[in-house]
Order: C-alpha cells, then structure tokens, then sequence
C-alpha cells in the first residue's frame, strides 16, 4: 500500500515539475530580484556604479505627512483675504523648502480641505504615485462588482434551453478575444469629445440639450470612462466562468425547490449562489488581480492623463522602469503592488471561505 502511494505521488510531482519551475523561474525569482533592485539606485543606463540604498525608495515613495496652515493675519489681527474673498494661507513651499523643516524637504501638496479657519493639507513625497495608488484602488473598487455581477447576471440569462442562445453567448465573449488596443482606440473615438458617438447619441436621446463632453480630458469623467469600458471589455471572459458554475449545479436541486415552492429568489440564494460558492472565489480573485494589473487602456486612451488623473501602479511601473529609465524605482512599485494584491487576495479568500 505504501509503495503504491509513493510511486503515485513521485508520479504526480513529475508531472508538476514543469510547471513548477515555470513559476519559479517566471514569477518567483523575478519577484525576489525585483526586491533588490527596489533596495539600489539602479539605474537602466548610467555610468555611476549601483548602490545599496536599504528602503530609500519605499520612504521616497510612501511619506506622507499633514500640514495644519493658519491664516495670514495683517497688523490689526485680522484674517488676509483674497480678491475673492478666500481665506489666505502661507504658501506650502516656505515649509517644504526651509531648513527649519527638514523631514518635509522635496515633499508637495496633494490636497488639502479646511477645517474651521485652519487648512489641513497632505503632502507626500511622491504625489504622482499617491495619485496613481489612489486610482488603481477605485479602479479595482469598481471593477470587481461591476464586472462580477454583470457576468452573473450574463451567465444567467444565457443559462437557459432557448433557441439561437449559442449566437448570444458568441456576442457576449466576442470583445474578450478582441486586443485590447484595439478596443481601447476603438473607444477613444466613442469618447471623444468631437463628434464622438457617445456624445452625438446623447445629444439625439435629450433632443440636443445635452452639451458635449470630452470624456478623455477631464479630469472628473476620465478615470470613470476607463472603468465603463474595462468592465464591458471583459465581462464575457467572467460569464464562462460563471457558466461553468451554474452547469455543475445538480438539476434536481432546483426541481426540489419548485416542488416546495420556492421563489425565483429564494432558489437563486438557497440553490444557485450556495452551488457557486467556489466559483465566486475564483471570479473574485481573478477579477481582483486583473484590476490591479491595468495598463493597456491607460496607456492607449489617456496616458496618465489628464492631470494624472487616470495614473496606475502598473503604468507607474512602465513610465518609471523604461521611460525615465530608473529601474529601482519601477521595483519598487511592483513590489508594492505585489504585497498589496497578495494581501487581498488572502483577505478575500479568507472572506469567502466555506464555513461549517
């Protein structure tokens, strides 16, 4: 009995070897390299030897810090105004960039709000990494129930024994096998704010009241126009998966909730939903991960703009690692992004476990 075991067991890590060391060699290794090139001042092309610089690159990315102003005041004590009645505050530079404040030197303003007359104002080392942190975590806040639940809801329209179903199905996975450069410039132009399709539809639908947007370059609609596409984009991947789920459902379940009576509701949360537990780990986590991963429509539509309102980790990684050529840094932030991934794919996983 125990040599039958052994011989089994040799066999089935043979036959995972390859693709053990296809981790390892592709995603193991580059992480832990990535990890000590995050801790020099590589550069990609520089005649100035490496160095080891320890967590520099993590504290030059991560600080931040919160400034409480107080208003200018004149002679008499009163409050300095602007012309248009605003309540004047020191400049955040005669803090950053004065020696009684050292632990701010080379920090900028982020963003401020008032509380009373004081203004509270964050600064942060890196306020395009913030921002680009920033955006890709609403990104994935976004995406992963719109893309989630849209393919749910897919899955479960399509799930069903009705005729040309199969066309439908075609139609739905179609912009999953389309590159995604092409639907990221096939949707600038949808966008644009130039006869763009969108708009013009808009403006038929409220009979010309609508006024035109540029979606792509504005700072409020931007990032937003990214996410619309991005989950219709790859919606149709997640309903197979979804699909895949709902078929390994036994049918007999769902004939014993109709005997007893059960509503279309509670057979979705008493039938379907407890079915598709493992599933939705899978589609939580895959979504997550790709969410996290974003680049290509950033890249083509907007390219970090405008403002830096559509930057992402990803993007950073790239613009730093190749464009200014400073390899540490763009380790740097792929670690980052790596730990913060992992976390939460744990955090989800353990959220949707199987209880007892």
């Amino acid at each position: 009995m125990s040599s039958k075991l052994t011989r089994s067991n040799r066999a089935g890590w043979l036959f995972a070897l390859p693709g053990f060391s296809l981790l390892f060699l592709f995603i193991i290794v580059p992480f832990f390299f990535a990890f000590w090139l995050s801790l020099t001042n590589q550069r990609l092309v520089s005649p100035n030897p490496t160095e080891f610089v320890g967590l520099k690159n993590y504290a030059d990315l991560l600080s931040v810090s919160v400034l409480t102003l107080e208003p200018e005041r004149d002679e008499a004590g009163e409050i300095r105004r602007d012309d248009d009645g605003a309540i004047a505050y020191p400049r955040v530079r005669s803090i950053t960039r004065s020696d009684e404040f050292p632990q701010y030197r080379g920090m900028r303003e982020w963003f401020r709000w008032h509380w009373g007359d004081k203004a509270k104002v964050v600064i942060a080392s890196d306020v395009v990494f913030m921002k680009a942190l920033v955006n890709t975590l609403t990104f994935a806040l976004f995406i992963v129930p719109l893309q989630g639940g849209g393919a749910l809801l897919l899955a479960l329209l399509i799930n069903q024994k009705l005729r040309g179903i199969n066309a439908f199905r075609t139609i739905y996975f179609m912009p999953v096998v389309i590159s995604i450069v092409v639907i990221s410039l096939l949707w600038r132009f949808i966008y644009s704010g130039n006869e763009g399709l969108l708009n013009n539809i808009l403006e038929a639908l409220t009979f010309g009241a609508f006024t035109p947007v540029d979606w792509l370059g504005s700072t409020d609609t931007a990032l937003g126009s990214i996410i619309a596409m991005s989950a219709w984009q790859a919606v149709g991947f997640h309903m197979v998966i979804w699909l895949a789920g709902l078929q390994t459902i036994s049918p007999t379940l769902y004939e014993a909730a109709a005997i007893e009576g059960a509503s279309k509701w509670q057979t979705f949360r008493y039938v379907t939903w407890p079915g598709l537990r493992n599933t939705a780990v899978l589609v939580l986590i895959v979504i997550t991960m790709q969410s996290f991963a974003v680049f290509a429509q950033i890249d083509v539509m907007t390219n970090g703009g405008p403002l830096d309102s559509t930057q992402t980790l990803v993007f950073q990684t790239v613009e730093r690692g190749y464009g200014k050529q400073d390899i540490s840094g763009g380790a740097t932030i792929s670690v980052i992004l790596f730990l913060m991934v992992l976390m939460i794919s744990a955090v989800q996983a353990f959220l949707t476990r199987e209880r007892n």
